[in-house]
């Protein structure tokens, strides 16, 4: 069982992240919560169990806590950020004014669900990987859902996974099309090269043999893989062993990469495998709210 932290330590949220969460609620409850409204004051206490109805890893919880707070909620946590859950698993416990637990759940699950599901893919690559190329790391990308990126890369990590860079301005990474602007590989790695910091990295996209060499030679520090077969990765790993050049640069496989065929990438000599899928093309876990009087 993989186990990361204790069920009482909450990742802490950023300013801009809470921002967010108060957005979210008010996209769902607006004006109000007409059917609570309707209903009443709906004031009576009451603790809403938020349980596993799915075998998962569950990721959420700071982002849970945080909500229940804003509408003056307390919590109990009983559940590891990062662990398996079983179904019928309680994972969180909030008390309060029953129509408050009612106006947050949906919110609250929603979150939870997304999250936990993209921490159970992750989760599940990152040990195929493992088994067989512990050095490679499983990385995410900036195929993310617009709103959601912090939440869908912090559910990678407690995955096991890498994030990858959160934003553009995080690193230089130099796809076809940039190549394409400006003229050639070298001169728009070399023109990268004098712009930024030394502390930033360069990355270059490359299609085959050739440009990866070129793009090592003019001074990238990471050369992404493209859409490429292992076979063809296997042959530029050991054709840059061969000239000396491994060492010098992180190779990144990415493209076309499953659940099916990451092993065969695995074994190539790359040091990163970044997915998309991984924040695209998931599952969402299965998690409700029971209401308890």
């Amino acid at each position: 069982m993989k186990m990361t932290q204790r069920a009482n330590y909450l990742r802490p949220l950023p300013p801009e992240v809470l921002r967010a969460l108060q957005s979210f609620l008010e996209e769902d409850i607006r004006s109000g919560d007409l059917t609570t409204q309707a209903l009443g004051p709906l004031d009576t206490r009451a603790t809403g169990t938020v349980f596993a109805r799915s075998r998962s890893i569950v990721a959420g919880i700071a982002e849970a806590v945080a909500i229940a707070e804003m509408r003056g909620l307390s919590h109990e946590t009983l559940a590891f950020e990062g662990n398996w859950v079983e179904p019928g698993d309680v994972v969180l416990r909030l008390h309060g004014a029953a129509g408050t637990l009612l106006t947050v759940e949906r919110v609250i699950l929603n979150i939870m669900m997304r999250m936990s599901g993209i921490a159970t893919k992750t989760y599940r690559l990152v040990e195929r990987v493992r088994e067989i190329a512990p050095h490679v790391r499983v990385a995410a990308t900036r195929k993310t859902t617009p709103g959601f990126r912090f939440f869908e890369k912090s559910a990678v990590v407690i995955g096991g996974g890498d994030p990858h860079r959160y934003a553009l301005d995080d690193m230089v990474l130099i796809k076809n099309n940039h190549i394409a602007a400006v003229g050639g590989i070298s001169l728009a790695v070399r023109t990268a090269r004098e712009y930024v910091s030394f502390s930033r990295k360069v990355s270059c996209e490359v299609r085959g043999l050739d440009e990866a060499i070129e793009a090592v030679e003019a001074g990238a520090d990471i050369v992404l893989l493209d859409n490429l077969p292992p076979r063809e990765i296997e042959r530029i790993v050991e054709t840059l062993k061969d000239r000396g050049l491994r060492e010098r640069v992180v190779l990144e496989a990415s493209g076309g990469i499953t659940e099916e065929n990451v092993e065969e990438y695995a074994v190539t000599g790359v040091d990163v495998i970044s997915i998309g899928s991984l924040t695209h093309s998931y599952v969402s876990a299965d998690f409700n709210m029971r209401l308890i009087f």
